[in-house]
């Protein structure tokens, strides 16, 4: 659709992806919102604000779509993880979001501690600037009810968000040193830049090979990590390419034809790394591009030369 609305796009999915931690999910509840106000439009139906009508739309959808995700995601295999989102290149469907620390994965597993509408009501106001009684209506609430929904997120929020402040500068230069690290296998440099509480997660959803559970404390995270790249050069043609995931340093594991086999994305703060994100699933990694097959590139590491 080229309509005039499809300018609210970007704004769009940077809603239904904070709230719902998937691209492509987040991709699915936008086009279904533009196709409501798309046939509305048609219809001739009266609308007063086609960005506010839109993202009442994107927002109701969403938080349906949450609900019925959280039950699929009791029955996950494995730790559940967000989709990364590549934030540095001219073709990530972020580009043009509001990017900020809302953005990061810790910031949107923690989301996931809240209600649907207490995940609606805090990403509307505090990130994205709306008024409650602006939100009222999306809801379908007085603006009472809305700002407890608000005051009670908030603390929740506010109680178990990290702080810790690093520039864009320090952070690629730690960065650099930690994969510099990983590659050459050096742990003991590698925990140097680890703090000490640091949390290495993995999400493979039960497809592909990947952490039972979270791995804790930097000796452990140190020489998990400088296994999986030793166990990575033995993959032939298996490289890193360093980019921004979420707002953070990270990187795309790729196969010898450039295919994506997984994305690494570091949680970096206080001039330290305090944990890394493995996503391996390929259902989370196909809006990034053409998806490897990490079964065939193990099985043909095992065969006789």
């Amino acid at each position: 659709m080229a309509e005039p609305y499809e300018a609210l796009r970007p704004k769009a999915f940077a809603v239904a992806y904070r709230m719902l931690g998937s691209a492509a999910e987040a991709e699915d509840v936008v086009q279904e919102a533009f196709l409501r106000v798309h046939r509305e439009l048609e219809a001739g139906e009266p609308i007063a604000s086609v960005e506010a009508f839109t993202m009442t739309v994107v927002t109701r959808l969403a938080i349906d779509e949450l609900r019925s995700a959280r039950v699929r995601r009791e029955r996950y295999v494995g730790e559940w993880l967000p989709e990364p989102v590549v934030t540095d290149g001219d073709d990530d469907p972020a580009a043009h979001a509001q990017l900020s620390e809302s953005l990061r994965l810790a910031f949107l597993v923690l989301l996931e501690t809240l209600s649907p509408e207490q995940r609606a009501v805090y990403l509307l106001h505090d990130v994205f600037d709306y008024r409650y009684d602006e939100i009222a209506p999306i809801l379908g609430k007085a603006p009472p009810a809305v700002r407890q929904l608000a005051v009670r997120a908030r603390r929740h929020v506010e109680e178990r968000r990290p702080r810790f402040e690093t520039s864009p500068e320090q952070r690629e230069r730690l960065a650099a040193r930690f994969f510099a690290a990983v590659e050459h296998g050096d742990v003991q440099g590698l925990e140097t830049l680890l703090a000490h509480d640091v949390v290495l997660h993995g999400d493979g959803g039960g497809k592909v090979p990947a952490l039972a559970r979270p791995v804790r404390g930097r000796a452990r995270v140190g020489r998990t990590l400088v296994a999986w790249a030793r166990a990575g050069a033995r993959l032939a043609g298996v490289t890193l390419r360093r980019l921004e995931v979420n707002g953070q340093p990270g990187s795309l594991v790729l196969d010898r034809d450039g295919r994506v086999l997984g994305v690494l994305a570091l949680d970096v703060g206080g001039g330290e790394v305090h944990a890394v994100r493995s996503v391996v699933n390929p259902d989370k990694l196909r809006h990034l591009g053409p998806v490897g097959d990490y079964g065939e590139l193990l099985a043909a590491s095992r065969r006789p030369a």
